[in-house]
Order: C-alpha cells, then structure tokens, then sequence
C-alpha cells in the first residue's frame, strides 16, 4: 500500500465541504413544522420535568392544557410564552 499525501489545500477543501453539510442539516431541521399541540410526555421531555412537576403546573394553572378522552394536550406556542414571561434577568 502506498502513502497518500493530504495536503493543506485538501483540509482547506475538505473542511468547506464538511460546513456546506452542517448548513444543509441545520437548514432541513429548521424548516421541520413545529406541532401545534402536544401530549404530556412530549412536555415533560421538552421541560424535564416528572410526572407529578407536570400535574401540579396544571393543578395551580401554570400551565393550560385540553383534555380529550383520557388524553391531555397543550399548546406548544403557550409553554414556550410561559417560559418567555417567567424569565428571570439576574443584575449582577
């Protein structure tokens, strides 16, 4: 087996190729549809938190929610209101 040379203008060649590919993934999720509605244990992925976390936020109304047959659903745009109205700007 022969030795393969890698020269700088290869890395150079390489490195732009692998960005072009970065961008193109990041640009495919970005364009992914948000949905507008979803179920508790996307929420509680989404904000990790447990199970009973979740039941008190909607117990106290935190957190709006619809319930369908035994199935609860919220608002995704409304969590992430609710996370935008609760932040907390430390002065330091």
């Amino acid at each position: 087996m022969g030795a393969t040379i890698i020269t700088s203008d290869d890395l150079r060649e390489f490195k732009l190729e692998l960005i072009q590919e970065f961008k193109k993934i990041i640009n495919g999720q970005s364009n992914l549809k948000q949905k507008k509605w979803i179920k508790s244990p996307e929420v509680r992925e989404l904000l990790g938190i447990s199970p009973g976390t979740l039941q008190n936020l909607r117990i106290n109304g935190t957190l709006p929610y619809t319930k369908i047959g035994g199935v609860l659903y919220y608002n995704y745009q409304e969590i992430i209101n609710i996370l935008e109205n609760n932040k907390i700007h430390n002065k330091f």
